[in-house]
């Protein structure tokens, strides 16, 4: 008699209840139903957190633009935000947009920011707004200019030391293994000691992440960077079809580093407005969906999307015209359902991304026992009832 039983004969339901766990059992052991291995931490790093069918606790990062005045609404727009044709030194818009990203399980702005009297401004009053908000943010060093030339390696250092000093101690700051989150955009475009020289001032004290684009490109700044965010908003998850391949790729070759991986999603772009000549459309909000199903499964440290406000580029998810809060409602039911969470680097060994997860000894062998006994148990309860058949007859 099985434990629980309490002297009743058990019915047909729970017997195939006994053999459907055991049907489970192998069907894991032998690979057939994928199941994540969960690997463990290592000192200074935080532990990733189990799946959770409720939702997903990865952090998740919007990067957010302070460049907007009233009049930028007037140039190589084609559609506007809901609020209107704001200015970022507006405080009360910073605390509205803030609010709107929590609501869709936002977890903070990968600000822009260079070391300049406005841009210094709106940053300190995005600080205020995030801290009055509980919310987090990170910042992303625009190292081309307008003309997608790199500054002076000079100016880029000085820069940095800046943000470091006057910037980085506000716990607003998402920080990880106690450092605050800093990116360089455009690392592609200096030397290799031209990165050393900034990045070797400010590392003991802050993470800065390279923006490259390939797994050659982070293996080149790999010794005197912490990782990468790729910033790849231009491509269609409908055509490119290797394109999950290769953020797979970079996240194994950055966690083998034991570096940080963000991976990158959007909504959609648009950049002919502006110079450019690729358009991917939003197909109603399946182009989200399928990038993030695809930066998720990389096994990234944070998801980076691409972007709160890009409205020149067409890549934003603020609520707008033209789409109202069609992102934001994607994001919410993204953000609701299970997705590898990360935020320490995968340890040297840990199954690749993009690679099938296997399980260790003992638990196969838990699992095999377990089928094993629920069969006998199973075969034993099958003869009893024949017998009560047969005997049932006979009288």
């Amino acid at each position: 008699m099985m434990p629980g039983t309490c002297g009743r004969r058990p019915s047909i339901g729970a017997l195939r209840r006994v053999l459907a766990a055991g049907r489970l059992g192998i069907a894991l052991t032998a690979g057939i139903l994928p199941l994540a291995a969960a690997a463990p931490a290592q000192a200074g790093q935080v532990a990733a957190a189990a799946p959770s069918a409720a939702a997903s606790s990865t952090p998740l990062f919007a990067y957010y633009y302070s460049w907007f005045s009233h009049s930028s609404w007037k140039r190589d727009k084609k559609d506007y935000p809901l609020i209107g044709a704001y200015s970022s030194s507006d405080s009360s818009v910073l605390r509205h947009q803030i609010q709107q990203a929590k609501s869709a399980g936002i977890s903070g702005f990968i600000v822009s920011w260079k070391d300049t009297p406005l841009d210094d401004l709106r940053l300190r009053l995005l600080i205020k707004a995030a801290a009055q908000e509980h919310f987090q943010l990170a910042m992303i060093y625009q190292g081309l200019n307008f003309y997608r030339k790199p500054l002076p390696v000079s100016e880029v250092a000085a820069d940095f030391v800046t943000f470091r000093d006057q910037f980085a101690g506000s716990p607003v700051f998402f920080r990880v293994d106690g450092k605050p989150l800093t990116i360089w955009s455009g690392t592609w475009a200096y030397t290799y000691p031209q990165v050393a020289r900034v990045t070797s001032a400010v590392r003991p004290g802050i993470l800065v992440l390279s923006t490259e684009k390939n797994v050659a490109g982070f293996d080149r700044l790999a010794r005197i960077t912490d990782g990468d965010a790729y910033y790849w908003s231009s491509v269609n998850p409908a055509t490119d079809t290797g394109y999950a391949s290769k953020l797979d790729q970079m996240s194994q070759a950055i966690h083998h580093d034991g570096k940080y991986w963000i991976a990158p999603f959007a909504p959609g772009f648009d950049a002919r407005l502006v110079g450019g000549h690729q358009m991917v459309p939003r197909d109603n909000g399946q182009t989200l969906r399928t990038e993030f199903v695809a930066a998720a499964r990389s096994t990234p440290n944070m998801l980076g999307l691409i972007s709160w406000n890009e409205f020149s580029e067409n890549s934003y998810v603020e609520p707008s015209v033209r789409y109202g809060y069609q992102s934001l409602d994607v994001l919410r039911q993204l953000r609701a359902e299970a997705a590898p969470s990360s935020v320490g680097p995968a340890p040297v060994g840990a199954t690749p991304a993009g690679s099938r997860s296997t399980l260790t000894l003992w638990p196969n062998v838990f699992r095999l026992t377990g089928f094993a006994l629920a069969l006998v148990v199973a075969v034993g309860f099958l003869g009893y009832a024949r017998r009560r058949r047969s005997g049932r007859r006979s009288g």
